[in-house]
């Protein structure tokens, strides 16, 4: 009994996607279940490369046979696809289901910049755009293939972006590293806003080199007088008003 053949099985009969986590753990699982099968006992414990090795080796073989499906990974799951070649059948058989609209350009521009720097911040990929992208941003958040991921270690804390797992499965790609090669993309320079710095401690952070504020700028602000008011007096009238002699 061969590895390759097992795992094979196992996904042509899943209802979904499997990560090799996965797949070991339905070996695992078997084995558990056995009662005297050295057979299924001897594939308890697969190491995670001879998997792979396997796995690899049967979608060869599958590309080998130019049948009209295949085995393929996206986003790290392994799964038998269809040929693209299929579709109209398939279509008739299962139906169309409808699908989202394209990308627009702006939003692929977004998403490449992501891609291939992520983490970062909004302000970052504006840099790198040139334009504001809020709106841009909010749609691939709605679509599902880009996520908050943290909040950067600067002033104002802004939120990060990076890919998700579904973003793999839009474009077919097994991980991040299939990404093909953006030198100039990955060479555009991005300006980091200052680090937090701690001005007294336990009490405030503020920008690095920030200027001290004078002391009146400091305290509270003074109330303005209302519209209509008469202006304050500053002469010294105003402290020691006149007497009045009376004759």
């Amino acid at each position: 009994m061969e590895l390759k053949f097992i795992l094979e099985s196992i996904l042509f009969s899943a209802q979904k996607p499997l990560s090799t986590k996965e797949l070991r753990d339905v070996l695992a699982t078997a084995a558990a279940n056995a009662e005297g099968d050295e057979t299924v006992k001897a594939f308890k414990k697969v190491k995670e490369d001879d998997m792979v090795a396997a796995l690899e080796q049967l979608a060869s073989e599958h590309e080998a046979a130019a049948r009209s499906y295949r085995l393929a990974c996206i986003a790290g799951s392994w799964q038998f696809v269809t040929q693209p070649d299929y579709a109209a059948w398939l279509k008739a058989l299962v139906g169309h289901k409808a699908r989202p609209p394209r990308l627009t350009q702006p939003a692929l521009e977004t998403l490449a910049i992501v891609a291939y720097r992520q983490p970062l911040t909004r302000a970052e990929i504006e840099q790198v755009r040139g334009v504001a992208v809020d709106g841009v941003v909010a749609t691939l958040l709605e679509r599902g293939l880009i996520e908050q991921q943290g909040r950067a270690e600067v002033v104002g804390r802004p939120m990060t972006y990076g890919t998700t797992s579904m973003f793999l499965e839009y474009f077919g790609l097994r991980s991040l590293e299939e990404l093909p090669a953006a030198d100039e993309l990955r060479r555009i320079p991005i300006v980091k806003p200052e680090a937090l710095v701690t001005t007294d401690p336990g009490l405030t952070t503020a920008p690095a080199d920030q200027p001290e504020l004078p002391q009146e700028a400091a305290g509270e602000p003074q109330p303005q007088p209302a519209e209509g008011s008469p202006a304050p007096v500053e002469s010294s009238e105003a402290e020691n008003p006149p007497t009045h002699e009376h004759s």
